[in-house]
């Protein structure tokens, strides 16, 4: 794993012995351990991006709430950018992530542009499956996206979300591409697999009309919504994380549970992260795409 930067001195943590899972039992001390360990692979998925937590000042499960504004006890160090009236937190550091993780922020959700652009830097297609033991639907789904993408060129990296479903990244250059370009494309591909799959895979928003259908959510995927980042753990029973997969893994043995705290760790140190070049992608062949589909609407 990669040389971890100092932490800096402003940086307290307290009341390690603290219960933050109780199945399997995960107190604060391991939970920070996790952090650190986990840094070199999720800041630069957090980096330059305004931050939502959700915090569980009581441990897992229990009481929590959203915080999108920085709190006014927050160190200096702690850098900010303000948007429509929200002072957010800006976790570019692993001094910044230790000091969210005392303050038992569990859950960090990113939005798909950075803090100085309006444009989107990936597209994220969101496989919601009825209940958690739906998982084969999020599989079903994913493997008939990445079927599309391969056809268009477009280079997709799976995640499990750690709840429940499967999220599909693909890569961007930031400047490339508005929201509504990327809507066009993420409309589309939604469509094709509804249409196939009708019984299986639905647009539907309303919960009370999908059935037992996957919904395939690409309404996310607009200015001002976030998802959740990877590698970030999930206020779910077991300590699941938001965990990237290699393609080959999504199939009928993928199980959330195998995912957690204590074993994505482990992962990392038997090989690389299977986003580890999603930074080099910028997927040009999706102008293409995108210029066709705009002259067939």
């Amino acid at each position: 794993m990669d040389t971890l930067e100092s932490i800096h001195k402003d940086v307290k943590v307290t009341h390690l012995d603290k219960t933050i899972w109780e199945n399997p039992r995960i107190n604060k001390a391991q939970f920070l351990s996790y952090l650190v360990q986990i840094s070199p692979y999720m800041l630069p998925f957090l980096k330059q991006k305004a931050l939502t937590t959700i915090r569980y000042p009581h441990g897992v499960p229990g009481e929590s709430f959203f915080q999108k504004n920085c709190p006014d006890y927050a160190p200096d160090f702690i850098q900010t950018k303000e948007e429509d009236g929200v002072n957010y937190i800006v976790c570019n550091n692993l001094s910044t992530l230790i000091w969210l993780g005392n303050q038992l922020a569990i859950e960090y959700h990113v939005p798909f542009q950075t803090i100085d652009s309006d444009h989107p830097s990936e597209v994220v297609f969101d496989l919601d499956p009825p209940t958690r033991s739906g998982l084969g639907l999020a599989v079903k789904a994913a493997k008939e996206m990445k079927s599309l993408f391969d056809r268009f060129a477009i280079r997709s990296y799976p995640k499990l979300s750690g709840s429940r479903g499967l999220q599909i990244h693909i890569p961007l250059n930031s400047r490339a591409f508005t929201y509504e370009e990327t809507r066009i494309f993420t409309s589309f591909i939604a469509k094709v697999l509804v249409d196939r799959f009708p019984d299986d895979f639905t647009t539907e928003r309303l919960k009370k009309n999908r059935g037992n259908r996957l919904y395939i959510d690409y309404v996310q995927h607009a200015k001002g919504k976030t998802l959740i980042c990877p590698y970030s753990t999930r206020a779910r029973e077991a300590a699941t994380v938001a965990a990237p997969l290699y393609w080959e893994e999504v199939n009928e043995l993928l199980r959330m549970e195998n995912f957690t705290i204590q074993t994505v760790i482990d992962r990392l140190l038997k090989g690389p992260c299977p986003m580890h070049d999603y930074f080099e992608q910028e997927n040009r062949s999706l102008a293409n795409v995108i210029t066709v589909l705009k002259k067939n609407q």
